[in-house]
């Protein structure tokens, strides 16, 4: 299969940061189910303090691709590295630098958002003073006061969005994934998901996905695209368009969508 990506996108995709300046890298990534694959050949590296939207549409590869990167998944071939750290190689070194929301994670209905943040807290070795205290942060940050002790599985989709983006920060990670971290909120809740993200990326690494393109526009600085789990644009948000139409037409244009 010819690659989809012009020249300039080619050459940028040849000359990625070196591994020692990535906090996000992937290094030919693939995942095959038998002779299917989910992701192809992946590979591109994200710099400390950048916030980057990655797209595609339906069965791209892009949560695939995603739990490569964490570690949930093993790669078929090729590897991930996270602030430099081997996923393969070392799962906890990675798990301590890391803040992952999956698309619709578990959350164990039958707990409360404190019980589960206080599981995870100390799961992941904050105890005393220093686990309240990111309790209280995330707590405050992701809104949940009103719901701390209701159980997670009465609460409304976007409440439990909120629970799972809280256990993602709790432990202050270098890096955040998250697969559609808007999912299921309110336009107010949604413009401070934005606020908190934005704010957040000027200290950490953060690789989100979505399909909303009013969400590239609004929160990232560089836009990377997978279509039939092969990478097909890397760049700057304005590489995309100026505006949300010129987004969408080009975004078909890459995937297929529209000849």
């Amino acid at each position: 299969m010819t690659s989809t990506l012009s020249e300039p996108e080619q050459k940028k995709q040849a000359k990625p940061e070196s591994a020692s300046d990535s906090m996000i890298r992937a290094e030919g990534l693939t995942r095959m189910y038998g002779d299917f694959y989910a992701v192809r050949d992946v590979t591109f590296s994200i710099p400390k303090g950048q916030l980057v939207a990655f797209l595609g549409p339906n069965g791209a590869g892009k949560s695939t691709t995603m739990k490569l990167l964490t570690g949930s998944m093993a790669p078929s071939s090729g590897r991930a590295l996270i602030a430099g750290i081997d996923v393969a190689q070392d799962r906890m070194g990675v798990a301590r630098r890391v803040g992952y929301l999956p698309e619709n994670g578990p959350l164990y209905p039958e707990m409360t958002p404190l019980g589960i943040l206080k599981f995870y807290g100390e799961a992941r070795g904050l105890t005393g003073s220093r686990l309240k205290q990111r309790i209280d942060f995330v707590v405050g940050e992701c809104r949940l006061g009103e719901v701390i002790g209701k159980p997670t599985g009465k609460l409304s989709k976007g409440y439990r969005q909120r629970v799972g983006m809280a256990q993602a920060l709790l432990h202050d990670p270098d890096v955040l994934i998250m697969d559609e971290p808007t999912a299921g909120l309110d336009p107010n809740q949604v413009e401070h998901v934005r606020d908190l993200l934005r704010g957040l990326s000027k200290t950490k690494t953060i690789l989100l996905s979505t399909h909303i393109l009013r969400e590239v526009q609004a929160m990232a600085s560089r836009v990377i695209m997978v279509s039939q789990g092969r990478l097909v644009h890397d760049g700057p948000v304005s590489s995309l368009g100026g505006d949300e139409a010129a987004m969408e037409k080009r975004f078909q244009q890459l995937t297929g969508a529209k000849k």
